[in-house]
């Protein structure tokens, strides 16, 4: 039997978030985004080599940044149920708001986070099917409203 090339339960495109304080961040994913830990691979040296967390249907892979593998803060797209929910969970898990839920002109209601390591996570609920054109509208009128003030 032919081997797979991508593992089930795998996308095409799968975030590697390389942090100082691996760990830290896995807790921070589990409490407040309800991460599932899928595996945790210890370097002989310790830290965390390698783990992965599942989040709604994608995994996020893990690893403790390393002379050979410097800390790379990342900025995520993360889709969930209840965008206010979620927002209000990761703020009681300690994070830092860097924009509080707000209905946006692409059809999404959105805030956004700051984990511990660095990382922006936009978190975000699909409210509403718009075409392109009208994104073009809402944006054009959203910029000509801002430079008005």
């Amino acid at each position: 039997m032919a081997v797979k090339s991508i593992s089930d339960g795998y996308h095409t495109v799968t975030p590697y978030l390389v942090v100082q304080g691996a760990a830290t961040l896995i807790e921070f994913l589990t409490s407040a985004f309800e991460a599932k830990e899928i595996r945790r691979t210890l370097h002989p040296q310790g830290g965390i080599i390698n783990a992965e967390v599942r989040i709604g249907d994608s995994v996020v892979m893990v690893s403790e940044a390393r002379d050979e593998f410097k800390p790379m803060p990342s900025s995520i797209y993360l889709y969930v149920e209840n965008t206010d929910a979620t927002y209000k969970r990761a703020l009681q898990a300690g994070r830092t708001s860097i924009m509080k839920p707000e209905d946006q002109f692409y059809g999404d209601r959105n805030a956004g986070i700051k984990d511990p390591s660095g990382n922006h996570w936009w978190i975000a609920t699909h409210q509403e099917d718009i075409s392109p054109e009208l994104i073009e509208r809402r944006l054009k009128s959203l910029f000509a409203s801002k430079e008005k003030v």
